[in-house]
């Protein structure tokens, strides 16, 4: 493969952005027509279809680093995988995806459903620019920008992933001048989250309970006038990843820690040569390495992030967002598709297909 030079790195995000941006909405259009039909696998494979037909049009030799499939027993795009067409001289990418963010809310017909993928360069000198967490599942606290500039301005670390949630709670509530039972707290709906939930409630905050949508949910607290202030809870490890994709380019952060389910889990990553990396927290800029990360998601069904498709007569509405962690860019994208023109490019097909 031939040498990429240093100024084409550095444009590596332009480059990209909007074709990535392509893939997801594909995903979205594909996947929508399976909204509230009881039929979770099938509407993961048709986003999977679709955005592996996109890349199959894209000159990259990207490398799924980051993927869904294996922890859920669904269809997905695997971990190792290539995407992209590979030939010589192509663009460089590892690739975090989650074709279909809340499988389980798009079969039941609810909400916080999206098709959300990262992709970054190698080329900062940090090796793979997402890294691979080998646990099921992590504990997770995200919130916004002013609280991580609050913490950055006074040179000390205060909200802690490992400290009490009342403190934590009570400490972002002063951050934000905001009085504690006007503070929103979102949590994944799980029975793993009693405990949690009740000492959120016994502090005073508001909870904002989601069955679904770990990646929406944890971008959220970064997002103005989403509702929600804190993020807290244990969720899937791949999608804490490209939540901090997301984050890097908002301005707003997150500590992650692997969370074994239990004691053979945790003896197999001890065994795998993760032992002290159990231990450690992460922040979205371990996760999501230098400055050529982007990041996009379109909505399928309405999430804080983005509204979900709107199908109009002959016409389909998709609402998009693509960022940059260089820039800190964030572009919203509202797309109109004239359905008796449209057509996806399926990988299962390797042809244009009508919606």
């Amino acid at each position: 493969m031939a040498k990429l030079d240093r100024k084409s790195i550095q444009d590596l995000e332009r480059i990209v952005e909007f074709d990535l941006v392509r893939a997801t909405e594909a995903a979205a259009l594909n996947a929508a027509q399976w909204m509230g039909k009881g039929n979770k696998n099938a509407a993961d494979q048709a986003a999977c279809d679709a955005i592996r037909g996109m890349f199959d049009l894209l000159p990259c030799c990207a490398e799924v680093v980051i993927g869904e499939g294996i922890k859920d027993e669904a269809p997905g795009i695997f971990l190792g995988e290539h995407l992209g067409t590979w030939e010589p001289g192509s663009i460089p990418l590892d690739i975090a995806v989650d074709p279909l963010d809340g499988t389980t809310n798009i079969s039941k017909g609810l909400p916080n459903v999206i098709s959300v993928l990262a992709a970054g360069s190698a080329f900062d000198g940090f090796g793979k620019s997402l890294k691979n967490l080998p646990s099921f599942y992590s504990e997770k606290l995200a919130y916004g920008p002013r609280v991580r500039d609050y913490m950055f301005k006074k040179g000390v670390e205060q909200v802690k992933l490992e400290a009490p949630i009342e403190e934590n709670v009570l400490l972002i509530a002063k951050i934000l001048n905001t009085p504690v039972h006007d503070l929103t707290v979102t949590v994944l709906d799980r029975p793993r989250h009693e405990e949690l939930v009740g000492r959120i409630r016994k502090v005073g905050a508001r909870l904002r309970m989601i069955g679904d949508g770990d990646v929406a949910g944890a971008i959220a607290p970064s997002l103005p006038d989403s509702g929600t202030d804190l993020y807290a809870g244990v969720g899937g490890s791949p999608e804490a990843v490209l939540a901090a994709s997301a984050l890097r380019g908002l301005g707003g952060d997150m500590q992650v820690k692997m969370w074994p389910r239990d004691e053979a889990e945790r003896k197999k990553l001890e065994n795998e040569g993760v032992k002290e990396d159990l231990n450690q927290v992460y922040y979205a800029e371990d996760l999501a390495r230098g400055g050529g990360i982007v990041f996009c998601a379109t909505g399928i069904s309405d999430s804080p992030l983005l509204p979900g498709v709107r199908f109009i007569g002959h016409t389909a509405m998709t609402h998009s967002i693509v960022m940059r962690a260089k820039t800190r860019t964030v572009r919203y994208i509202k797309s109109v598709h004239d359905l008796t023109t449209k057509t996806i490019r399926l990988r299962s097909t390797r042809a244009e297909q009508e919606l």
